[in-house]
């Protein structure tokens, strides 16, 4: 209880030291978000200074000092209040992470845990049966195709059967040109599905090979430990040493690594969603930085740092459930 009452505490402050800095970087990019909001509204007509100054409160660009801004975005927080998303005005930071949090955890999500699955699946069985033709031929292709830099395999991808073939669309969420609207129908549900399939893909088959090496060399390690000696002594059946002794061990480290890419997952896949050009998190955080949408720029960077802090925390909670070492150590 000691030790996790510590750990709550130093979350508590990660996630201070988090806030932060997520006030201060926007802060620091050179330019005035309202005058690109202006600048933008050609045709407009020119506005007033009242005007302009209305719409620096409504934006909530202060000309106070840097303190009382830190003090009033810490309130804004307390109550909720992640304030207007310039690149999506009326829209309030929160409305626009509420529409592309599905689309980012739905597709990117999604594909991590396939490809941690597949790869530690693969990485256990690989280990398990070092110098058989799976051990020889999956390690080095899958390694290969890893190797190729994500942006031109998600473009050959998108060439090879999307543009070529036509067995896949070529970009959006769903099909916006048949009249489909975002609904719970098989139609929508459908073609959400095929629009998905390729990105994720890419995702898995870029990422799966990471996971299986991961896995495959700390197998390979504990496989060599007594405690996996004396199991097979007793007389255990393999997959029962496989699982139980070897695998439950050797998996720690990999959770570690999925729990921290989990909460990159909230943040999305900027390069997939740019080069599919699939609505979520990632491409609306490449529209904010270009707008300079501070607000929309901290509302991101505010979730991605609070899933990085719950998903080490939820790890550190999954080593002591696992190895009971640590649970003794630690307790």
């Amino acid at each position: 209880m000691r030790h996790l009452l510590r750990r709550i505490i130093f979350y508590v402050a990660a996630l201070w030291a988090s806030v932060t800095i997520n006030f201060i970087l926007p802060r620091l990019m050179p330019g005035d978000p309202v005058q690109a909001y202006i600048t933008s509204l050609r045709g407009q007509g020119n506005l007033t200074e009242a005007a302009v100054q209305s719409i620096r409160a409504q934006f909530g660009v202060s000309d106070a000092p840097f303190l009382v801004q830190y003090f009033q975005y810490l309130g804004n927080l307390v109550h909720g209040s992640l304030g207007t998303s310039i690149s999506h005005y009326p829209l309030n930071v929160t409305a626009v992470l509420a529409s592309d949090l599905p689309w980012t955890l739905g597709l990117v999500g999604v594909a991590s845990v396939i490809s941690f699955v597949l790869g530690t699946l693969l990485g256990i069985v690989v280990s398990w049966r070092r110098g058989s033709i799976l051990d020889t031929v999956a390690a080095p292709l899958l390694t290969f195709f890893s190797a190729i830099p994500y942006f031109w395999l998600a473009l050959g991808l998108i060439y090879l059967l999307a543009f070529q073939q036509s067995f896949f669309p070529l970009g959006d969420g769903y099909d916006t040109l048949s009249g489909i609207v975002p609904e719970w129908s098989p139609d929508f549900m459908l073609s959400v599905i095929q629009h998905a399939i390729l990105p994720a893909a890419t995702i898995v088959i870029s990422s799966v090979a990471g996971w299986m090496l991961g896995m495959r060399n700390a197998m390979v390690t504990t496989l060599s430990e007594d405690y996996v000696h004396m199991a097979r002594a007793k007389g255990l059946t393999e997959r029962r040493v496989m699982i139980a002794y070897a695998a439950r061990n050797a998996i720690l480290p990999n959770i570690t690594g999925f729990s921290m890419s989990l909460g990159y997952v909230v943040g999305g896949s900027l390069l997939t969603e740019m080069v599919f050009s699939y609505p979520g998190v990632g491409f609306d955080l490449f529209n904010a930085i270009h707008h300079l949408d501070y607000s929309l720029i901290q509302g991101i960077f505010l979730f991605i740092a609070v899933a990085m802090l719950a998903a080490n925390f939820l790890s550190e909670i999954a080593y002591m459930l696992l190895d009971p070492r640590v649970r003794n150590e630690r307790g």
